[in-house]
């Protein structure tokens, strides 16, 4: 019996970008695109008659934007949704929030030359798709909207943070985080209960040129440690979290008694840059036993070699549990690797990873 295909209904105000995306979509023998909207009000008709397992969803259309529809969706039909985003800063937040409503993924368009562009984002565009149709979907409730206070959803506000205090955790550790497909919500899971004395952090998050800006500095907003962009030959520090730059790959070094960044556009590893494999083979080779590894949702195995290279130079390794992943890829490649101390559910990674900070930095032994 033949597999049935992934239907797919495309939401675009744009009439080229919807027959540009119907075609790409229907090229593929697994899917198929069911239905186009063009705006909101009819896309939700056509969800309601056609019963689609995927949407594309354009950000800025008329008679009602993008994210308040997601919003809706998210609130009475929960379902896999791709956003299509314009790569410009505030295509960035706006995407940013679309993710935090509970959109799988996002394709960034190209502002102009947007029928070459489309078709040279059509491996991807589809691979995001399926991805979606795999995806586990929860009940979203509705997320304040970015323009209910004075500030312009645009305005990062930086919090004072608290200066960082005397090492009560084992702070000569370094966490290393990888993710992909669902991570941006799962890594400001695990960074918001961060205490301002937490050890240094470094992620890889999947992520395009243009959007690790926004990402940084909205976490920034939400934190109690620095979360920035890792900067070439910058010292990694307690109490900050390093992102790697989009379409960067980063890694750790050494210099002197200090660990450092490095940022470097080299080829994909994996078909990813920035790849998760890049900074988890460094944390092996680099940081041995200092290391804490986190491994959370995204499709696919990149990063789960390395995490047992990771764990067999001394690293202490957590992995994101298969309810609690919006995609159960990586997690579970990690797992069938052997690299994985404990999977755990999400909200239960930072807990466990400070109690065994404080345990080690009290000389507890945490049994393995």
């Amino acid at each position: 019996m033949a597999k049935a295909k992934i239907r797919v209904v495309v939401v675009d105000d744009s009439a080229l970008v919807r027959s540009l995306l119907t075609e790409i979509i229907n090229r593929q023998q697994d899917m198929e695109c069911v239905g186009a909207a063009a705006d909101p009000l009819v896309a939700r008709e056509m969800i309601r008659e056609l019963n689609p397992d995927v949407i594309t969803l354009d950000v800025e259309m008329p008679r009602m934007d993008g994210l308040e529809f997601l919003s809706r969706l998210m609130r009475l039909r929960p379902m896999p949704v791709v956003m299509v985003s314009t790569l410009t800063e505030q295509g960035a937040e706006i995407t940013l929030r679309a993710l935090e409503m509970g959109a799988i993924d996002f394709v960034a368009k190209p502002r102009i030359g947007v029928s070459g562009g489309l078709q040279e984002l059509a491996g991807e565009i589809v691979d995001k798709i399926r991805t979606a149709a795999t995806a586990h979907v929860r009940r979203r409730e509705p997320v304040a909207p970015a323009n209910a206070t004075s500030v312009p959803s645009h305005t990062v506000i930086h919090h004072e943070k608290p200066a960082v205090a005397l090492p009560r955790l084992s702070t000569e550790k370094i966490i290393c985080i990888g993710a992909s497909t669902g991570g941006t919500e799962a890594i400001r899971e695990v960074l918001t209960p961060m205490p301002p004395d937490a050890p240094a952090i470094v992620i890889t998050q999947h992520m395009p040129a243009g959007f690790t800006t926004s990402f940084a500095n909205r976490l920034d907003s939400l934190c109690k440690i620095r979360v920035q962009e890792a900067r070439n030959g910058e010292r990694i520090l307690p109490g900050h979290a390093y992102i790697a730059p989009g379409g960067h790959h980063l890694r750790l070094s050494r210099s002197g008694s200090n660990y450092v960044a490095v940022v470097e556009d080299t080829e994909p590893v994996n078909r990813h840059r920035p790849s998760v494999e890049v900074l988890f083979r460094s944390a092996a080779q680099v940081l041995g036993p200092n290391a804490i590894g986190i491994m959370l949702t995204g499709m696919g195995a990149d990063g789960a070699a390395a995490m047992r290279e990771m764990k067999d130079a001394g690293s202490y390794n957590y992995v994101q549990d298969e309810a609690s992943c919006v995609v159960f890829g990586m997690p579970r490649m990690a797992i069938q690797h052997g690299a994985a101390h404990e999977v755990l559910p999400l909200t239960q990674i930072t807990p466990a990873v400070l109690a065994r900070l404080s345990a080690t930095s009290t000389g507890v032994r945490h049994r393995i």
